[in-house]
């Protein structure tokens, strides 16, 4: 291994390991290797979360009361006031010019940190209390005495990603060591042509301006561009898989007449709403089209979608071709069985399940059925995408709760029915309404259609929000509304398995919450619980009994957030539930409101954080989910509403969907005129951006053969 300290290596590159490289050094290489940084490239790639602005030091003699100042000394004594109302952490420091006092209200626990012989940096508004110089509430941070920073001048500093080991000036120094090495060595995938339409810096002065920004305008210009990036490559990508699927495949063509109209509908006890009708038109005509189907249906909690995918996966028996039905969990697959077994009875369709659960004689039975086309319509889990799962023709794929699942299982679902003639149609449902950023975002290869509007008999909720104090008075409530003939669902975050009751600042679970039920507010009432940890004959018999109205209440977790549905139950109870998602808890409201009775949600929950208090208090001000999500998203965001890693969502590390709505528009323009004109991206100058764009998200679009 060359010597670090002989000078630059010849021939670097953004992939040479960090140890090589002038002014890193072993020690520090081995160091940044502990955050992944091991080479070149992703040093300069390891962005500031932030930007601070600091003063220029100076030593405590020279600093000025009424202004924001910065000076480092070394602590030579502390203590703790711990006086109500406001308890304060004190320090006094000294420089050999002089004496500072600083102070810190609220924030006693410094004492364990902050020690006599340390050596701060302080930056903060210098104030003369008593004749004496003091700062209250600085910014600090333990330095060495020496081989710390050096004394910085006024500047915009950038605040890393660190660790306990590896403190932010740290990674600083090694980056303003490598920076000039590095920039000459990033091309830019851009002409300048191109950049100077949109107004973009080169992506080496981005970098740049970011590691070692002059003002704030710079960091602006540089955030703007890497998310221009960020956001013109996830949207390259969803063309580009439009494009190759759209091209390069074909789907079966399903036959559409009056007679096979006429002859499903027969199957539905009910008229389908406007929107669910126009959601159908839209479905029809892609099954109906040899160009692969890759729509989303989005509605709703209750607003139709699964009539939706029963009258097309109908579409394609009636063709003499399989469907398959793809669920996230046991149970809501089994309830999809149910619901289509009984919808389909007296009918010559042969409906399969098929769970990862199941008996080995029993999978294998059914297996055999679906290789052979004896199954017409198939509904599983994601036991449908392993190997051993065959299909004699599959025209459609249909996945629930598209969110729950991502880009490369639509795909594997997809490739079970290409025979090398056809691939089949894929319909995608989600009963968690989508902000339009996050579906072009997230599902920008889809088609969407959405169902506006319930269907007819389905009424709003009540949603109330109480606090743990008042649990005895919703459960008086809960008793008179079953004592009125109603019932009620119960949900608590976890199983449990601990004994005794639920006591203050526990989390409730379903056996605490049952015993707890059963011996107090609810005696005497039959209570069933309901969770994931049953067997599936359980799970049946106890769903069984509660919509035969032979069990009051139901304690469950989250198992009943969708696809359960009976009318007679008219109040949910949500315990702890501020640790629930906003479009979770919109789903567990969903199972309310199915029938004549006034239904109402009541969530417990103490609110402990304002962003907990407003997701709750905008979940009582509306039912509409729409509404909810573009909310939900605007308070948490992208990465956080869908809890699982979706395309797209984990790869953007400067854009904000929210802040960057318009470059999110621009981005979407240009890839797709980009992709209209250079569909596989394999033009001479356009070499540098596919090999990028496909380490990006070449595998989570399936583009790995595309160029």
């Amino acid at each position: 291994m060359p010597d670090p300290a002989s000078g630059p290596v010849p021939n670097l590159t953004l992939l040479s390991p960090l140890e090589q490289v002038q002014g890193v050094g072993l020690r520090r290489a081995e160091m940044l290797a502990t955050l992944g940084l091991t080479s070149l490239g992703r040093l300069v790639a390891h962005l500031p979360t932030r930007h601070e602005r600091h003063e220029e030091e100076r030593p405590i003699a020279e600093l000025t009361p009424g202004q924001i100042v910065s000076t480092r000394a070394e602590v030579t004594a502390t203590r703790v006031i711990d006086r109500r109302p406001r308890p304060r952490f004190e320090a006094v420091l000294h420089d050999g010019t002089g004496r500072l006092d600083v102070v810190w209200f609220n924030q006693t626990f410094l004492a364990q940190r902050i020690h006599p012989g340390h050596h701060l940096r302080v930056q903060g508004a210098l104030r003369r209390v008593a004749n004496k110089l003091q700062l209250a509430n600085p910014r600090w941070e333990i330095i060495p005495e020496s081989g710390g920073p050096a004394p910085r001048e006024a500047r915009l500093r950038p605040i890393y990603p660190a660790s306990e080991q590896v403190k932010s000036w740290e990674i600083e120094a090694a980056v303003r060591a490598v920076l000039p090495s590095a920039l000459p060595l990033i091309e830019d995938h851009f002409r300048e042509a191109f950049r100077r339409e949109r107004s973009l810096p080169a992506l080496a002065e981005a970098y740049r301006m970011l590691h070692e920004p002059r003002d704030e305008d710079e960091v602006r210009a540089a955030r703007r561009r890497l998310a221009y990036d960020e956001l013109l490559f996830l949207q390259l990508a969803v063309f580009m898989k439009r494009r190759q699927l759209r091209s390069e495949s074909r789907a079966p063509a399903l036959k559409w007449t009056e007679a096979i109209d006429r002859h499903i509908r027969q199957r539905f006890p009910f008229t389908l709403t406007p929107g669910q009708e126009e959601a159908l038109a839209e479905v029809v005509r892609d099954l109906t089209s040899e160009t692969p189907a890759n729509r989303l249906i989005q509605g709703d909690v209750g607003s139709g979608k699964t009539v939706i995918a029963l009258y097309a996966m109908l579409l394609a028996v009636a063709g003499g071709r399989q469907a398959a039905l793809m669920a996230p969990t046991e149970l809501l697959a089994e309830q999809h069985f149910g619901l289509i077994t009984a919808s389909l009875e007296g009918s010559r369709v042969q409906v399969e399940l098929l769970t990862g659960s199941m008996p080995r004689a029993e999978r294998e039975s059914a297996l055999a059925r679906i290789a052979s086309g004896d199954a017409d319509l198939v509904v599983g889990t994601h036991a449908l995408l392993t190997e051993s799962v065959r299909f004699r023709s599959l025209a459609l794929a249909v996945i629930d709760e598209q969110h729950r699942f991502g880009v490369h299982q639509r795909a594997m679902l997809r490739q079970k029915g290409a025979d090398g003639d056809t691939t089949p149609h894929v319909l995608v449902m989600t009963a968690t309404p989508i902000p339009r950023t996050l579906a072009i975002t997230l599902f920008g290869d889809l088609d969407v259609s959405t169902i506006r509007g319930l269907p007819p008999g389905r009424r709003p909720v009540t949603t109330r929000v109480v606090a743990p104090e008042k649990r005895r008075e919703v459960y008086e409530f809960v008793r008179r509304r079953i004592e009125t003939g109603g019932q009620a669902y119960i949900v608590v975050p976890t199983i449990g398995d601990d004994p005794g009751g639920v006591g203050e600042g526990e989390i409730a679970d379903v056996r605490s919450v049952l015993r707890e039920l059963e011996a107090g507010p609810l005696a005497g009432m039959r209570l069933a619980a309901l969770h994931g940890r049953l067997k599936r004959s359980t799970r049946d018999h106890v769903m069984a009994r509660f919509r035969a109205g032979l069990v009051h209440a139901l304690v469950a977790t989250t198992v009943i957030e969708v696809g359960v549905d009976v009318p007679n139950a008219s109040v949910m109870v949500v315990e702890h539930a501020d640790r629930f998602g906003l479009a979770q808890l919109h789903q567990l409201r969903g199972r309310v409101g199915r029938g004549s009775r006034r239904s109402v949600c009541i969530l417990i929950a103490d609110g402990s954080t304002p962003e907990s208090q407003q997701r709750l208090r905008v979940l009582a001000e509306t039912n509409d989910g729409f509404v909810l999500a573009e909310r939900d998203l605007e308070i948490r965001g992208p990465g956080e509403v869908f809890g699982a890693r979706q395309s797209g969502a984990a790869a953007l590390r400067v854009a904000d969907l929210m802040r960057d709505r318009d470059l999110l528009t621009l981005a979407r323009r240009d890839a797709r005129d980009w992709i209209d004109r250079s569909p596989r991206l394999d033009r001479m100058d356009e070499s540098l951006l596919r090999r990028r764009v496909l380490k990006a998200h070449g595998a989570e679009f399936g583009l790995g053969d595309v160029g």
